[in-house]
């Protein structure tokens, strides 16, 4: 995809609209553009006008007007590829368009290919590849969380502390490295006690961001929140409570539920991934047991995790159903709230009576609603928004949600882990650099100093045509 010298052309915008923009870029551009450009004013002359300047004409194809457009010029290296750059900013027909495109093309452009903008502002040092990254992640962000993980991750607060971390590793490998010069006159030239407090201050920081990821790909995908407990308890009315929306199939019938239904909610900027699930009960239905099934695996992969419990069971009953629940989940540190549902049929005296009686585990939570009146449904969205980690959102943490990111964090633990290890066992100083030059290596490979085209590719090959 290095097509470096050439220009090339793509749509930048898409679906229907009044006004479309199509995006030039390369050493031609004003060239290419001013071949088939006409300024109103015909003493204008596009080649002799100064960055960040916009100018009104038409597009013409010899003597057919095509459109009346505005063209925005944008001067190397003032521009988002590093490169003269034009955007002409036309009717959004389809037909326009096309011609525009094939006119550029007709006069020395290439198409773009997916990410090929990005890229170029990447190989042209406007942006490190942590922060290219983050430009696909805010096309494709959906709620106020996911826009501001990638916002931070655009702007370089990621690429600041990773920096952070690698020049202290340098620093520290430059150390070892002398040492090893000097290895036959047994000169040390730094304290072991300060090589090992620079480990352990880069070891918790990259243990920390490394920790981030689950939220932030949860936030970046939805998290995933799953609604179960026994059948007919009120689950399938929670989800349409939650959604706003008739999503899921409502029945008095026990097992009417037999697959899992999902669908995506936001709630205080935060998009959430509902399942409902099969209730859980023994049953000697195959379809439902397959369904019971796919609920225990939907239950283990949840964030959160909703026991809807009918207020009007017995005791024995409801703590049977938190057992179940309980006894499927994996991971201690998912947000469980308990919810008796049904408060609008209840007894006088039964919200006492489960508060006196049900322990609650340290991780759990439990709440009174209707999902039919809608009774506790808003204090329950607190609560999800809360489990999710919003507050960690709005303060100054960088959260991670690229799992390449994730990956080269965890190379980089295990390589300080094993510098560590080698500090208080007093290892030989070569074995020692080795590992701390892989720490630096997959810090590089984060923000793009160190990098293949191989995974370049695999980057930009994700974006959208015209960015």
């Amino acid at each position: 995809m290095l097509r470096t010298g050439e220009t090339i052309c793509a749509p930048a915008t898409s679906g229907r609209g009044a006004i479309a923009v199509i995006r030039i870029s390369g050493p031609k551009s004003l060239e290419i553009c001013k071949r088939i450009f006409f300024p109103a004013d015909q003493k204008v002359m596009i080649d002799n006008q100064k960055g960040y300047s916009i100018v009104y004409g038409e597009i013409r194809s010899d003597n057919e007007l095509i459109d009346d457009v505005l063209v925005s010029i944008f001067r190397a290296p003032h521009s988002y590829t590093g490169e003269d750059s034009i955007e002409i900013s036309c009717h959004a027909s389809p037909y326009i368009q096309h011609k525009v495109l094939e006119l550029l093309i007709k006069h020395g452009a290439l198409p773009a290919q997916a990410g090929e903008f990005t890229q170029r502002a990447f190989l042209n040092g406007k942006m490190d590849l942590s922060q290219a990254e983050a430009v696909a992640d805010i096309v494709a962000s959906e709620s106020r969380a996911a826009h501001r993980i990638a916002m931070s991750q655009m702007r370089g607060e990621f690429s600041d502390e990773i920096n952070i971390l690698r020049a202290d590793l340098l620093h520290f490998a430059s150390l070892i490295e002398l040492e090893l010069d000097f290895g036959e006159e047994d000169v040390e030239f730094a304290d072991r006690k300060e090589l090992e407090d620079i480990v352990e201050r880069v070891l918790k920081i990259a243990k920390d961001l490394a920790s981030s990821f689950s939220l932030g790909n949860a936030i970046k995908n939805g998290v995933p929140v799953v609604i179960t407990g026994s059948p007919n308890t009120g689950k399938s009315t929670l989800l349409n409570a939650l959604l706003k929306e008739d999503r899921a199939i409502v029945s008095e019938i026990p097992g009417t539920t037999r697959d899992a239904i999902e669908d995506m909610a936001i709630i205080d900027g935060v998009q959430f991934r509902f399942t409902d699930t099969a209730g859980l009960r023994d049953t000697d239905d195959i379809i439902e047991n397959l369904g019971i099934k796919k609920t225990h695996e939907k239950i283990r992969t949840a964030a959160i995790i909703l026991m809807v419990i009918d207020i009007n069971d017995s005791l024995v009953q409801i703590n049977d159903t938190i057992d179940r629940v309980r006894n499927t989940v994996r991971e201690s540190d998912t947000g469980k709230i308990i919810l008796l549902n049904k408060t609008d049929t209840a007894e006088q005296g039964k919200r006492d009576e489960i508060r006196n009686n049900i322990s609650l585990t340290g991780d759990e939570s439990m709440l009174f609603i209707s999902a039919l009146t809608g009774e506790g449904i808003d204090i329950l969205k607190e609560n999800l928004v809360r489990i999710a980690g919003n507050a960690s959102l709005d303060s100054d943490n960088v959260i991670i949600s690229n799992i390449r990111h994730y990956h080269a964090l965890l190379q980089v633990i295990d390589s300080l882990e094993r510098v560590k290890q080698g500090l208080k066992g007093n290892l030989q100083e070569d074995l020692i650099a080795t590992d701390i030059r892989q720490a630096i290596h997959y810090l590089g490979e984060i923000t793009g100093q160190i990098t293949s085209d191989e995974i370049l590719d695999n980057i930009f090959r994700n974006f959208c045509i015209g960015k």
